[in-house]
């Protein structure tokens, strides 16, 4: 990235600067709608009315403004989940609201997991994209860890290796959604499969 995304101008701890993030939401619309294989970045720069040069300025590549755009949407996550959390210091409503954080509503969740799964298969193929899973790891697992560390030291969660369980959690939220995303009625069986979650997580961390 540019000089522009220098810590004073840094924005939400992600190391972009106002014009940066300005690029990474237009990129989030874009690909949402295209997928990340078919979005050049001139059709990024037309929706942020831009320059393709300018693009090429602040983030170098396609992949480093894609992995911007990522680690972005997946912060975006993580703040759902501190906010929501901070009002809490029971462990089940602690769960229960990290869940209202992940799955919000249908189209939102639609978006944002159809671009996870494009994104997931291209960093399974190219090197330069590798960064993906050790950003996920760290913003989300590192998320679930805190959770089930403290439900786990307030005795309602039954856990030995909380790390082992933070994987094993986004195992189970991830892989839900993925059947969720093929269900023809997804938006009527949102609702449901959220339910399925909580209820599986809470076998999963031996609840009490």
């Amino acid at each position: 990235m540019s000089a522009d995304g220098a810590a004073a101008n840094d924005v939400d701890g992600l190391g972009l600067s106002p014009r940066e993030l300005e690029l990474v939401r237009s990129a989030y619309r874009v690909v949402v709608r295209q997928g990340g294989h078919r979005v050049s970045l001139q059709d990024i720069a037309d929706d942020a009315g831009v320059s393709k040069g300018l693009l090429l300025y602040h983030f170098k590549t396609k992949d480093n403004l894609l992995l911007a755009m990522m680690r972005w949407a997946l912060a975006r996550t993580a703040e759902r989940i501190r906010e929501n959390i901070a009002s809490t210091d029971e462990p089940v409503a602690a769960l229960h609201a990290v869940l209202d954080a992940v799955w919000v509503r249908p189209q939102a969740n639609r978006d944002f997991y159809l671009l996870y799964v494009d994104l997931v298969e291209h960093a399974a193929r190219v090197p330069q994209f590798g960064d993906l899973p050790a950003m996920t790891v760290e913003i989300i697992e590192g998320m679930y860890g805190q959770v089930i560390a403290q439900g786990a030291q307030a005795g309602a969660f039954d856990v030995d290796d909380v790390a082992q369980a933070a994987t094993e959690m986004r195992a189970f939220i991830e892989g839900l959604f993925i059947l969720w995303l093929q269900r023809d009625d997804w938006e009527a069986s949102h609702a449901a499969m959220r339910a399925r979650c909580e209820a599986g997580l809470l076998r999963l961390l031996g609840a009490t």
